[in-house]
C-alpha cells in the first residue's frame, strides 16, 4: 500500500457535487492499493497512520500523532499512487490492484482504522471507491509525507 498523507486544517471529498466526506483539523490520506497487498498491509498502514508524528507539540516540533491532537481523518482511494512513472510519459498501472481487490483492501483498511481509533471525538470520513471524486483541502504547513507498507 502507498499512502500520501497531508496535515490539513480541513478537507472534503465530493461525488457528483455532493460532499460525501468532510473533516476539520487532522489528516487526509490518499490511499493506493497494489496487486500484492493483503489485510496485513492494511493493518501496517493503519499503524503507521495512527503513530506517525506529523503534528506540532507545544514547542512547535513534529512530535504528536493524530490521536494526541484528537484529529480527524479523511481517507480517499487513489489508484494513481501505484503508477509506474519510471519510463516514458505515460503512467503504467501493472502494479495496481484489480478493482475488486483494491476495493476489498480499501474497505479492510477503513474497518481496521475505525476499530483502532480509541477516541470517540475523532472522526473518520471516506471517499467512494472507484468514483470520480473531487477533493478539497487546506494543507497545513504544507506538510505532506509518503507512507508505504
Amino acid at each position: 500500500m502507498i499512502g500520501l498523507i497531508q496535515r490539513v486544517k480541513q478537507a472534503s471529498v465530493s461525488v457528483e457535487q455532493q460532499i460525501i466526506g468532510q473533516i476539520g483539523y487532522g489528516a487526509l490520506l490518499l490511499l493506493g492499493v497494489e496487486a500484492h497487498d493483503s489485510e496485513l498491509n492494511a493493518q501496517k498502514m493503519v499503524d503507521k497512520l495512527i503513530k506517525f508524528r506529523m503534528f506540532s507539540d507545544d514547542a512547535g516540533k513534529m512530535n504528536w500523532n493524530i490521536e494526541q491532537i484528537t484529529g480527524d481523518i479523511l481517507v480517499v482511494s487513489q489508484f494513481t499512487l501505484v503508477a509506474d512513472t519510471t519510463k516514458g510519459n505515460r503512467p503504467g498501472f501493472s502494479r495496481g490492484a484489480s478493482p475488486a481487490h483494491g476495493e476489498a483492501m480499501y474497505n479492510a483498511f477503513i474497518t481496521e482504522l475505525k476499530s483502532r481509533i480509541n477516541l470517540p471525538q475523532m472522526r473518520v470520513a471516506t471517499g467512494q471507491f472507484g468514483a470520480d471524486m473531487q477533493v478539497a483541502l487546506v494543507n497545513d504547513g504544507p506538510v505532506t509525507f509518503s507512507l508505504q507498507t
